[in-house]
């Protein structure tokens, strides 16, 4: 069965270059025009994917985000303008994927859609394994994660963050090694985003107890933190 990636944008034209392009590598799409029809066909079910413009009136997607992220941690890939940098980056610290900026490229939307897909289904990368460091356990087969028993909640995107640092805990790594961990190496994305990822993982850590899950290296990068 084809991937259902549902697009949301109040601009046809955008709602129909996008569904093109997706279509055009084998998905099948569904479109709503504001956040309300979103949240209703979010509702229905079978939704793979979400690409949410941040920018539309009354519900905006960053609110339809937060509503979406209360029971579902379907992947959600952001529109956003290129003057709404501190909408992306909020949309990322709310729950985010990964976002694109307008005007984009139907080929890196299509690209870094691939990329979500295949890191929530967990063949991103390279066999499954399970991997343990202190209190961490990860199970890359099963996409869980746990603190001290606690289960953790990662998007797709951070738990490949949070794989990479567990493989290699005495390792900094500098943000563009985490980059290619996360997205592959052919996509490029800003500091701020993997900042972003960063910050996500130690808050979720935080709630189940772990004060310091991701060390900061200043002026490198950052390693795997205090686990015990």
């Amino acid at each position: 069965m084809p991937h259902r990636i549902l697009v949301v944008d109040d601009e046809p034209h955008i709602r129909e270059v996008i569904c093109f392009a997706l279509e055009r590598a084998g998905m099948s799409t569904a479109t709503a025009r504001n956040g309300s029809e979103a949240m209703q066909m979010f509702r229905r079910g079978g939704v793979d994917l979400i690409v949410l413009d941040i920018g539309m009136p009354e519900m905006d997607g960053l609110e339809v985000c937060r509503q979406i992220r209360r029971t579902s941690e379907v992947p959600i890939l952001f529109l956003s303008a290129r003057d709404e940098e501190i909408d992306r980056v909020l949309g990322l610290e709310i729950g985010g994927d990964d976002y694109v900026t307008k005007p984009f490229s139907a080929r890196e939307l299509v690209a870094r859609v691939n990329v979500i897909l295949k890191r929530a289904q967990g063949n991103g990368g390279p066999k499954p394994v399970a991997l343990s460091q202190g209190r961490i356990s990860l199970d890359s087969g099963r996409h869980m994660v746990a603190w001290d028993g606690t289960p953790v909640t990662l998007t797709a995107l951070e738990f490949a963050l949070l794989q990479a640092l567990l493989a290699r805990p005495d390792f900094v790594f500098a943000r563009e090694q985490l980059m290619v961990a996360a997205y592959g190496p052919n996509i490029h994305v800003a500091d701020r985003t993997i900042d972003s990822h960063v910050r996500n993982i130690r808050a979720k850590f935080a709630e189940a107890g772990c004060a310091n899950v991701i060390a900061t290296v200043h002026g490198v990068g950052f390693r795997l933190g205090d686990t015990q």
